[in-house]
Order: C-alpha cells, then sequence, then structure tokens
C-alpha cells in the first residue's frame, strides 16, 4: 500500500507568556492515508486539526515526532510536489484575476499541459467562475473567491489534496457542486485529507474518518465501521396511524421509529401489515451522533 500521508507520534507545543504552562495543540498524533483514499478529519475548534494541516504543508515544524507526503519528510521542500492546498480562509492577490491565479499555479507546479489558458478555464468553468475569469478579485464574495482557491488548487493536477474546511463560505448549492467535484477527482485516483464542520458531506466523500478532541486522535473509523457499533436502527414509514406507540409523527402522514437491530424484520413485517411503506431504512449512529459522543465525553 502506497501511503500519501504517514504521521507518527506527532507533537505540537506552543510557548504561552509569563507564567503560563505551554499549550500542547498535537499529543502524539499517529496516522495513515493511503494513496487514493479520501479521510476525513473532523472535530471541534481548537482540537489541533488546523495545526496538524501546517506541519504537514510545511508552514510550521512539529515539536516531536515524524511526518512525510508520498514517503518524503515534510521538511523536505519535494515531499509538497503535486500538492494541492485550500487553507479555511485563502488569501487571494487582489489585483489578479482567477485566470491570472490559475495560470500561476500552472506555471509554478510546472503542469505539462498544451495551452495553459485553455486549461484553466476548463477548471474556472467546472467551478462557475469562467464569466469572471478577467475580473480582478477584489470584489468577489468569499463562496467566490473559496471557489477559485479549490479550481487553482485542483488545477495543478495535484495527486494529494489537503483541504481545510474547503465548503466555508458556500452555499448549499455551491457545497453540493464542491462535494461532485471531488468525487470525481477521487474516482481518478486522487487523495484527499479534508477538514469540515459538514458532518454529512464528510460522511458522503470519505472512506475513512479521524475524530481528533484536545489534540488526541479518539478514533479512526469507516462510516461502515461506525454503522456496525450501533444496535438500533430508524425506520421512516408512511401510513395513516400509528401501529406501535413509540412511533413518531412527522409531516405529511410519515412516522419514524427506533428499534433495535435485533426487532427489525418483526417490526417491518408488523408496519407492512398495517399498511405502512417503508420509506427509510437507516442506523441511528452518524458521524454527527460520533462526534459529539467524543467531544461531549460518552
Amino acid at each position: 500500500m502506497t501511503r500519501a500521508i504517514a504521521i507518527h507520534d506527532l507533537r505540537k507545543t506552543y510557548p504561552r507568556r509569563w507564567a503560563s504552562p505551554p499549550f500542547e495543540a498535537l499529543k502524539g498524533v499517529s496516522l495513515e492515508v493511503a494513496q487514493g483514499e479520501v479521510f476525513g478529519f473532523i472535530g471541534p475548534n481548537g482540537a489541533g486539526k488546523s495545526t496538524l494541516i501546517k506541519i504537514l504543508t510545511g508552514v510550521m515544524r512539529a515539536s516531536q515526532g515524524e511526518a512525510a507526503l508520498f514517503g518524503r519528510a515534510v521538511a523536505d521542500p519535494a515531499a509538497r510536489q503535486g500538492l494541492g492546498y485550500v487553507p479555511e480562509n485563502p488569501s487571494l492577490p487582489e489585483y489578479l484575476t482567477p485566470l491570472e491565479i490559475l495560470d500561476m499555479g500552472i506555471r509554478l507546479h510546472r503542469v505539462a499541459v498544451p495551452d495553459r489558458r485553455a486549461h484553466a478555464l476548463r477548471w474556472l468553468e467546472r467551478f462557475g467562475l469562467a464569466e469572471v475569469a478577467n475580473k480582478t478579485v477584489r470584489a468577489f464574495s468569499k463562496g467566490m473567491a473559496q471557489r477559485t482557491a479549490l479550481a487553482h488548487a485542483l488545477a495543478v493536477q495535484p495527486r494529494l489534496l489537503i483541504l481545510d474546511e474547503p465548503l466555508s463560505g458556500l452555499d448549499p448549492i455551491g457545497r453540493r457542486e464542491v462535494v461532485d467535484i471531488l468525487a470525481d477527482y477521487r474516482k481518478a485516483g486522487g487523495t484527499i485529507f479534508l477538514t469540515s464542520h459538514v458532518l454529512h458531506d464528510v460522511e458522503r466523500l470519505a472512506d475513512r474518518f479521524g475524530l481528533i478532541h484536545k489534540g488526541e486522535l479518539r478514533a479512526v473509523r469507516s462510516p461502515a465501521e461506525l454503522a456496525g457499533e450501533d444496535d438500533r436502527v430508524l425506520l421512516r414509514s408512511q401510513g395513516e396511524s400509528a401501529v406501535m406507540p413509540e412511533m413518531q409523527p412527522e409531516p405529511g402522514g410519515r412516522w419514524v421509529l427506533e428499534v433495535p437491530r435485533t426487532q427489525l424484520w418483526s417490526t417491518l413485517h408488523r408496519l407492512e401489515t398495517a399498511g405502512h411503506v417503508i420509506i427509510e431504512i437507516k442506523p441511528t449512529l452518524s458521524l454527527e451522533t460520533a462526534f459529539l459522543h467524543v467531544v461531549q465525553g460518552g
């Protein structure tokens, strides 16, 4: 297995002024991400997500431990060859246009394409920016600036994308479009390491996810493993009346019910006998509930 990211016992300590003790942002994080994998890195604000990303991208040095990209230590500038990175709040040169920003990235990364302008325009069109390709980003909204940064990261044909809150500032339609683009990149063999507070999108994209809290990696799971840890199932059906007293009404004649897995088939039979139409069956444990479980100390 080719490892796109390899982290071992990574620690970062920030000194504090006066008599305050140093702050440990990362406390011995160890993690591997395979090439071609999408890894969602989630946790509350201040958990250590951005600190780890800064170390991976060479912006910051670790206090202790090892981190490598495709087998090269992150201290080696060559490790960042083929890396596309979008920070949480991209700082784009206000006096440049999206077309100029992408062209600059293509040249700096030495991307071999027959026509740089055409290549850049294709990515700008993919992100809905073709009509403003020659306008300076000075007047762009946060969402437009975010899409420009994402288009730049993908235009350099990266083998690894590191994205810190890539959906920040995007409206629901924009989030869906970006998630679809990232899914296509992953299908083509790309590797993604992303943080996001939009947990539903992390569930949709990620092969695995890691939960970090107070600088410690608390869990690494796949969505299937997460579902397997729960012993209850949510049923949503449509019918004239409740079949069981535990059923809760929803608009439109729908009903929702949680049952143990061991009672799933018998419950489905009762609902079918009563004339209910099954709308949805899913585990009750989601990424959001797992996140809250870790953060709240459950």
